[in-house]
Parts: C-alpha cells; sequence; structure tokens
C-alpha cells in the first residue's frame, strides 16, 4: 500500500470513529420496556373488517378517519361509513350495527379514468366526517377526484338536503390529508383545491358571509402542506400541520411542522387588499428537539391530539419523526396552548429579497393595529371589522404571515423518544386522567411496524422520574387483517375511550379494539404487578392483579412513581390465567386463540413475556435474582407440545399443580 493510499485509509477511519461518536453522543438513547406483549397474546382481541356480519364479503376497508360521536365510533373507509357502538362488548370480530353506504355515480367513475386515475382510485374515499349539530353530521367524499359533500341525519343516517360541492372540502385523493370541523356554524377546512393538488387551501365556507381562503400559490403561506389537525380555541382556530420551510430554501426540501391561527372574526380585507382572503393568518415552526451542545431535531409532524389539560395547562402533543431521507427517528413532544399565544405575540420573520437570508422584523417598526390582531380584541379593539384594517397592517400580514421564534416544547425536550429502531412513529392518543387517582398521563404511540407503545409521561419538571416505556405490544393481526401491501401494518390513527377501558387502533385494512392494560399477565404474582408500575393496575389483598377502577382509592397496592419490590418475595411461573381478564368489555380473549401451554423458556435479559406469575411457595434461602433487575424473558412456544413447567429448580407446590390442571382445561 503507498503512502497516500494509507494516509487516505487513516482519515477514512478518522472520520468513521468520528461519526460514530457523534450519532452516539446526538442520537438520544431508547428506553427498554417493561413488558413486550407479542402478536401471539393480541391476537385474542376483537377485529374490523368493515363486514357488516361474519357471512359478509366485499372489498377492504380501505380505513380513512375514524370519530367519536355521542356512543358510537364512526369508522370510514372505501365508499362506507360504518357505526360501531362503543358500548358493545366484542368476543372475536367487532361488527357495526349499521352501515352508511355512498359510492361514486358511473359518470364520476368513467371520468376519472379519463383523467388518467386506476379504477382503484376512482371509488368514493370518505374523507371528511364532522357533526354539525346534534342531528346532522357533514361527510364529504372524493366521489372518483370529484369532490362532494352531504348532510346525513344522526338518528338513521338519511341523505338530508341536497349534494354540495366538496372543492376546498374535501381533497381529490384518498391519499392527500386533510382536516375540518364547524366552529361557530361555520366550516373550516385546509385540503388542496384542485385535481393536480398545485393549490393548497385554508378556507372557511358555509354560515354567514362570504368565504374566506389563503392566498393562492403564496409558497409564504403555504408550501406543500400536508395538514394533520384543526382545533378552535378561544377567540381563534389553530391548524397543525407540516410542510416545505420557505425559510431553508437554501437547503432544499427541508420539512418543518407548523401550527397557523386564524380569528374566528376575520372577514377578509378591503377591496385593496386581502379581499376575501385572511387577514389574521400567522404561523410559527413548532420546536421537538433533544436539547444539548447540538441539537437533535424530530421536525416532521405525524399526528397530534386535540386541545386537552396537561397539569391544568391547555397543551396539544404530538408525535414528531425525523426528515424521511435521514436516520429514522421518533419524539412525542407536548406544547401548551400559551406558549404558542406567546410565538404568536412575538417578532416577525422576514426575506427582504428573494436570495436573502430569512431576519427578524424590528418590533418598532409594525404596523398598528398589530398584524395578525383579530378586529375588536387586543390591539385591534378599535376596529370593528377586519375590513377596516388599515392597507399597511394588511400589507404586511400579506407578506409576512411566519413567526421569528418557535414554539417550544413543554420543558424543552420530548417526553419520549426512539431513534434505535429501524420504523417511525406515526398516530398517537392521550389518557391524560389514567389511574384510579386520575393523576397520570398515558401516552399510547402507533408505529410503521404495527406496534403500540405505551407511555407513562413524565409531564412535570418538578418529577424526579423520566417518562416510562410500561408496554411495547405488537398489535397487527397477520391472520385477521389483510396485508398485500408494504404500508399496511402501518398504525393510522388511535382513539381512546375510556368508559370501556379501550383502545381502537386502525390500520388500512382493519381496526383492532384492545384493552388500555393486561393487568392479568401479572396474575397472582404481585412483584410482577407492582413492578409493571402500570396506573391502571393494582394488588388487590386477595392475591390478584387487576384493573383499578377510576375513583376507587383504597384496597389495592401499587407503585406507579418507583416499582419498588424489594420488599417481595420472587415468583414462579406456569402457563394459564389465575386472574380472569375483563370479559364483559372484550369478551373471553382465549375464544380465537389456539392456547398454548409450552415449556418456559428463561433467557438472561429482556422483559416480561406472556407466561403468567404466580408466588414462590419456598423462596431461596440464597440471593435470588431480581424479576425486574436481573431481566428474565419468559416465553411460551405455540409449535412446541402441551406441558406446564416450573422454573429450573423451583418447588411445584399445591398451588402449582392446582393451576396446571386449571390450564390444560382450557386446552
Amino acid at each position: 500500500m503507498g503512502q497516500g493510499a494509507a494516509l487516505l485509509l487513516s482519515r477514512l477511519l478518522l472520520l468513521l470513529a468520528a461519526s460514530r461518536t457523534l450519532l452516539a453522543v446526538s442520537f438520544p438513547e431508547d428506553i427498554v420496556p417493561l413488558d413486550v406483549v407479542d402478536a401471539h397474546f393480541t391476537r385474542r382481541y376483537p377485529v374490523f373488517r368493515g363486514r357488516p356480519s361474519v357471512n359478509d364479503s366485499q372489498h377492504r376497508l380501505d380505513f380513512q378517519l375514524m370519530t367519536k360521536i355521542q356512543d358510537t365510533l364512526f369508522i370510514a373507509g372505501r365508499d362506507q361509513v360504518y357505526l360501531v357502538s362503543l358500548r358493545e362488548s366484542y368476543r372475536n370480530e367487532i361488527i357495526s350495527y349499521r352501515k352508511l353506504t355512498w359510492r361514486s355515480g358511473q359518470g364520476d367513475r368513467e371520468m376519472c379514468a379519463v383523467k388518467g386515475k386506476h379504477r382503484d382510485e376512482c371509488h368514493n374515499f370518505i374523507k371528511v366526517l364532522v357533526p354539525r349539530n346534534d342531528d346532522l353530521v357533514f361527510i364529504c367524499g372524493t366521489n372518483g377526484f370529484n369532490p362532494m359533500c352531504r348532510y346525513y341525519r344522526l338518528d338513521n343516517l338519511e341523505f338530508d338536503g341536497e349534494e354540495i360541492n366538496g372543492l376546498a372540502r374535501c381533497p381529490f385523493d384518498s391519499k392527500q390529508t386533510n382536516v375540518a370541523l364547524f366552529a361557530e356554524g361555520k366550516l373550516y377546512s385546509a385540503t388542496v383545491a384542485d385535481f393536480q393538488a398545485s393549490d393548497s387551501v385554508i378556507y372557511r365556507s358555509m354560515g354567514d358571509g362570504s368565504a374566506l381562503r389563503t392566498i393562492k400559490y403564496d409558497s409564504k403561506w403555504l408550501k406543500e402542506p400536508h395538514f394533520l389537525h384543526a382545533a378552535e380555541f378561544g377567540n381563534y382556530v389553530y391548524f397543525f400541520y407540516r410542510e416545505i420551510a420557505v425559510e431553508h430554501s437554501n437547503l432544499g426540501k427541508v420539512v418543518y411542522s407548523r401550527v397557523a391561527r386564524i380569528c374566528k372574526n376575520d372577514v377578509g380585507g378591503s377591496q385593496r387588499v386581502l379581499e376575501k382572503h385572511w387577514t389574521s393568518f400567522v404561523k410559527a415552526r413548532l420546536n421537538c428537539s433533544v436539547p444539548g451542545e447540538s441539537f437533535f431535531y424530530f421536525d416532521v409532524l405525524q399526528s397530534i391530539t386535540d386541545i386537552i389539560d396537561v397539569n391544568g395547562v391547555p397543551s396539544v402533543v404530538g408525535v414528531f419523526t425525523t426528515q424521511m431521507n435521514s436516520i429514522p427517528g421518533s419524539a412525542v413532544c407536548a406544547f401548551s396552548m400559551t406558549d404558542i399565544e406567546k410565538v404568536f405575540m412575538g417578532r416577525f420573520k422576514e426575506q427582504k429579497t428573494p436570495d436573502s437570508v430569512w431576519t427578524p422584523f424590528p418590533e418598532e417598526k409594525l404596523p398598528k393595529p398589530r398584524p395578525g390582531s383579530c378586529a375588536g380584541h387586543g390591539q385591534a379593539a378599535s376596529f370593528k371589522s377586519s375590513v377596516e384594517f388599515p392597507d399597511d397592517t394588511l400589507q404586511f400580514i400579506k407578506s409576512h404571515p411566519l413567526m421569528d421564534t418557535a414554539v417550544p416544547s413543554i420543558g424543552d425536550e420530548p417526553w419520549f423518544t426512539k431513534t434505535r429502531v429501524r420504523y417511525r412513529l406515526t398516530a398517537l392518543a392521550v389518557d391524560g386522567q389514567a389511574g384510579p387517582h386520575k393523576n397520570y398521563t398515558v401516552v399510547f404511540i402507533g408505529a410503521e411496524s404495527g406496534v403500540v407503545l405505551k407511555v407513562l409521561a413524565k409531564t412535570s419538571l418538578l418529577s424526579l422520574n423520566e417518562s416510562l416505556l410500561l408496554e411495547e405490544i405488537d398489535v397487527f393481526n397477520r391472520a385477521k387483517c389483510p396485508s398485500n401491501r408494504e404500508d399496511d401494518k402501518r398504525v393510522l390513527s388511535l382513539h381512546v375511550d375510556n368508559n370501556t377501558h379501550s383502545l381502537y387502533v386502525a390500520f388500512s385494512s382493519c381496526v383492532i379494539r384492545i384493552p388500555l392494560s393486561r393487568c392479568e399477565r401479572h396474575s397472582s404474582c404481585q412483584k410482577s404487578c407492582i413492578a409493571s408500575r402500570d396506573p391502571y393496575c393494582g394488588w388487590k389483598p386477595h392475591g390478584s392483579c387487576e384493573r383499578i377502577q377510576p375513583g376507587v382509592v383504597k384496597g389495592y397496592e401499587q407503585d406507579v412513581e418507583y416499582g419498588n419490590t424489594t420488599h417481595l418475595g420472587d415468583c414462579q411461573v406456569f402457563l394459564g390465567t389465575t386472574s380472569a381478564p375483563d370479559y364483559k368489555s372484550f369478551g373471553d380473549p382465549t375464544s380465537d386463540m389456539a392456547f398454548s401451554s409450552a415449556p418456559v423458556t428463561v433467557q438472561p435479559s429482556g422483559p416480561i413475556q406472556p407466561p403468567v406469575l404466580i408466588p414462590s411457595q419456598s423462596p431461596s434461602s440464597g440471593p435470588r435474582p431480581e424479576l425486574y433487575g436481573s431481566g428474565f424473558v419468559l416465553q411460551d412456544d405455540p409449535a412446541t407440545s402441551h406441558s406446564l413447567n416450573s422454573l429450573p429448580g423451583g418447588p411445584e407446590g399445591k398451588a402449582l399443580r392446582e393451576a396446571k390442571n386449571a390450564a390444560l382445561q382450557l386446552v
């Protein structure tokens, strides 16, 4: 090897070592789950596939959205809206009690094909489903790339009135994202307004007054946005989305997460400036990053909650990922509405020339009233209507909608990160009142791989504990959910129903209902129950780990904060259950599962697996491995013969023999 080649090789090795060091320093470490729930265990949970009856067969669901109205979960897919009762218990399969069918007309399908679309794209994919009032629900569909909307009565799902043009209210393509909500009788929608998807719009229509929209083809307002959520709060409607960051166009197509705000009483500008356009549209970046010498950013918003209380503060919680062309990484960040408002009251960002960098606009040079204000409120209190705003205020907001400062996350750091896996997180739902005292926040996060992560979130800066990954649950049911596409396992949406202690997990071809907790997995092992640190579970005096109902303040033991088990004895293992799952809410969890009672294998590290634990009858006198500290993995192999074994060296005892007999009766 020549001297030049050796020098080049040494430099490459130094560069590789430096890159590995940088990755190790800046890339956050993952939290190890306390429990891993595999597909063998979760396949018992009931599945919705869009079939109105067990014997009916039809096309795949093609899930688009789900929303709760009263005690019903509305599930929208291709050509159909299904109504699922949240009060019913389901054993094997979830069946809708009512179905709305709305297919594209023959003419629309033919025209869709003429436009060059595949016939599978020319159906009516339901993309908007929002209640107008207690009697009517507003539904829109793509209708073969000719979007249309209708009102339906909630009591019987009968069509009410005439069809309404879906332009700017509903996307053309099922793959396009959109949001919609009614606020004070008016429809606020965000979508694309043309067939080519080049005109992205935030639009208000229906109700009193003329329609308003964002400026057409102005990248400073919107640039290739993906709309994810809209929420009404105070005097405003907020939109949460991601888009190409126009302030970093010199770096290529960098995606940023945004929150935009408009005034509900905005009626547009004067005939000279911003007529029939928003006069209050402002937007800011959402900063979800890991602090340090070099911040690690999660810039791509995937899903976000409605406005919820976090420690008494109105907030939103979102799941963010790294850029699609970078190493996979995901994070959950929360943002208070107070911090969002502070940013909107701060400095604006400007670009003086098309080639110049973006800089803060001097506060003292702002026109009055302050751009982005609502007429009749704050600095614009003396103006009755936005039409009366002076031209300089309107001209400024037209060219300066972007705020200079990004919205910081609560605590200036993510609640949770996942960076050491190949998949990204895609959806989330939050239970902000978990546990019997309703004082814990549990975040359920879906992933591309079909798993759901259950995280006990650190929501207070005063807490000494970090967020905790309670469970990693493999939810996707390969046997019941059609899976012929790569992204069929991707979790698209999550919905928490506290009344039935349920989580609905939506995939493209099915929706699976799982309980919020699996306390019965810890059976009659007190140590396992306490160490689970699950706010939904507690140890009962009669010797079982059970779900604790909200409001129950005594008669159980749990240690969510620390999971201290030093005072408890170890457990032995058998495959069976000594405490019954919640059949009333979920049906018999073994009804569609081929029960397996394979020998238990013990591995040196990892979380607890499905076999159930019972207290040791005669613990050894010598040093004992901690159940969680040494990380036993207890697994059953469905391919092996039916047998029940205790841990090596452990006494069987009367309780274990009885449990074995009971378990074998289930085989």
